[in-house]
């Protein structure tokens, strides 16, 4: 689809036309729908109340009215009003939608208003047999589900077609593979799926194709909508006598040659070295350094010894000194431990895979395109941000049809999104809040990043998961076509495991440090204490010292006397 493009005056006028001009052309087809939400939207719309999985109400509000940014008056959307909430609301038409024999093409405008970082904006069209008489949530069973998804790592367009299995009477979801990526802007995007009747199908993002197969295709959907028609014999068990080993030690060299010595060195003194003549073994290479001084605060009782550090001996400079040792150098007798060679095993037979069989479940669906009657469409998201816009939905049968729809809708709206863009001289990045909404506390927002952190989270391993599965199904496929979504996991996966042992290896250490602080305390005391005693046994021999000298001159002055 390639779209107009309008030259600036026309855009002008168009930006400044008192009103939106409704789709007034009769469709194509009896069973078609353009759904624009004029003023009767609730007549045709219903807000769902219902519990998610029986456990979350669908408590977000959802309104009709202009974008914030507005690109044409009276041109109006249905919002969802609400962040971090369940959203669901539904439209049940007259009549059902079929598209047996037919060409199946939807197609819808998304603006994220203030972005989107976590959450969907895809929308599902309702099996017509699926009890739309109850309110909608996430059990009621629809055909297709088909738009943007985001959050964390994830970013894609769903293509998902709930399609019944004849033998079990079970229905499964067709997931494709490899999605192609949502455009992540504040401006309108328009998303196209079409389905043709020879089973090719196409997803384009503003016109242009962003995806493209054929539903038959085992390659691109998972699973795929026709099973093979061969699988393994479950029962089929590999024989003892099978070989598949490729190589076999050589018996003709069982034993180790007997010049082969395991225990030579790698490396060895080289025996054709010779020292230098004017080499000095007597004359030591390092010496202390002559200028070095004695610390004044040095206390050799308390400090030991003192000993100046040594330098390069400046004798050294012009020839060898110190003891001669001749340089080590490969050793050319080297061999290693002994390994018995290998020869290709003459008894080798291959690897064994166990016999094919006829699958039991096989079955052959040649019509993936005819989906069930459509009785309805609806939005049923959950979304961290607030302020999704949808518009110009279109439900019919002819790709020109929804050509012509997007060129005088979608077009005309987006050439004046990106005048504006342009025209802006200071682009306002902070959200728009609306006169009902409260302005966040810190907690709600401390609330809604741990939400969004989790949700991505979850998304990531869900998304990680899936891929791993895929992989073990479809190895060769997975890493040639999808070789970007490996180094992705592989990074974060990586990333995650290096901060969680380093940061393991930071606690460790400063555990060890501490303890090393409280040992080197300890000792510190212990030495302290150590020199104190030394010092107490010193005052105490000195004492003594002092005593005898005393008591000694004391009897000579007696003996002095008794003369």
């Amino acid at each position: 689809m390639k779209f107009s493009t309008l030259p600036i005056a026309v855009l002008a006028a168009v930006a400044a036309a008192d009103s939106f001009a409704p789709w007034e052309t009769k469709l194509a087809h009896d069973d078609a729908i353009l759904e624009q939400f004029d003023d009767s939207w609730d007549s045709r719309w219903k807000v769902s109340h219902a519990k998610r999985d029986g456990e979350f109400s669908y408590v977000g509000r959802w309104a009709v009215e202009e974008p914030n940014d507005v690109a044409i008056p009276g041109d109006k959307g249905l919002v969802a009003k609400s962040p971090a909430s369940h959203h669901a609301i539904s439209y049940i038409f007259n009549k059902p939608y079929d598209n047996t024999d037919k060409d199946l093409i939807l197609q819808y405008e998304a603006k994220f208003q203030q972005d989107l970082n976590c959450g969907g904006a895809y929308i599902k069209l309702l099996s017509a047999d699926g009890n739309l008489d109850e309110e909608f949530s996430n059990e009621t069973p629809y055909q297709i589900m088909f738009g943007p998804d985001k959050c964390g790592s994830t970013n894609k367009v769903h293509f998902i077609i709930r399609r019944k299995n004849p033998h079990t009477g079970e229905y499964e979801e067709k997931h494709l593979r490899t999605s192609p990526m949502a455009k992540m802007t504040r401006l309108s995007s328009l998303y196209t799926l079409i389905i043709k009747q020879n089973n090719d199908f196409e997803i384009r993002i503003n016109g242009e194709v962003a995806k493209a197969g054929n539903l038959l295709d085992g390659a691109l959907f998972t699973p795929a909508f026709n099973p093979a028609k061969e699988i393994d014999d479950p029962n089929d068990v590999k024989p003892e006598t099978w070989v598949d080993d490729i190589e076999i030690p050589d018996p003709e060299e069982s034993d180790k040659p007997e010049d082969w010595d395991e225990n030579a060195p790698r490396r060895i003194p080289d025996p054709e070295a010779v020292k230098p003549e004017d080499w000095d073994e007597d004359t030591p290479e390092y010496i202390p350094d002559p200028e070095a001084e004695k610390p004044e605060d040095w206390d050799d009782e308390e400090d030991g010894e003192w000993i100046a550090a040594e330098i390069p001996n400046p004798e050294c400079e012009e020839h060898g000194c110190g003891k001669w040792e001749a340089p080590i150098i490969e050793n050319p007798n080297y061999k290693g431990k002994w390994i018995q060679p290998m020869i290709p095993n003459p008894d080798y037979k291959g690897p064994w895979a166990p016999r094919k069989i006829e699958n039991p479940d096989y079955y052959e669906d040649t019509e993936a395109h005819n989906l069930e009657p459509i009785g309805g469409l609806g939005f049923e998201l959950w979304t961290m941000d607030k302020n999704l816009l949808f518009d110009n939905i279109y439900l019919g049968h002819s790709v020109s049809e929804a050509e012509l729809i997007g060129n005088k809708t979608f077009a005309e709206k987006l050439q004046i999104e990106k005048l504006h863009q342009e025209e802006s001289v200071q682009v306002d990045e902070a959200p728009n809040v609306s006169d009902e909404a409260e302005e966040a506390t810190i907690i709600d927002q401390l609330s809604l990043i741990y939400q969004i952190a989790f949700e991505s989270g979850k998304s990531f391993l869900k998304d990680a998961n899936d891929y791993m599965v895929d992989l073990v199904e479809d190895p060769v496929y997975v890493l040639t076509e999808r070789r970007n979504e490996a180094l992705i996991y592989g990074g974060v996966f990586g990333f995650t495991f290096s901060v969680f042992f380093g940061t393991l290896a930071i606690l460790l250490l400063k555990l060890t440090s501490e303890i090393d602080d409280s040992v080197d305390a300890k000792s510190n005391k212990e030495v302290e204490t150590e020199k104190k005693d030394e010092k107490e046994d010193k005052e105490d021999i000195e004492e003594e010292k002092e005593a005898k000298t005393s008591s000694s001159e004391q009897s000579e002055t007696k003996a002095e006397k008794r003369r």
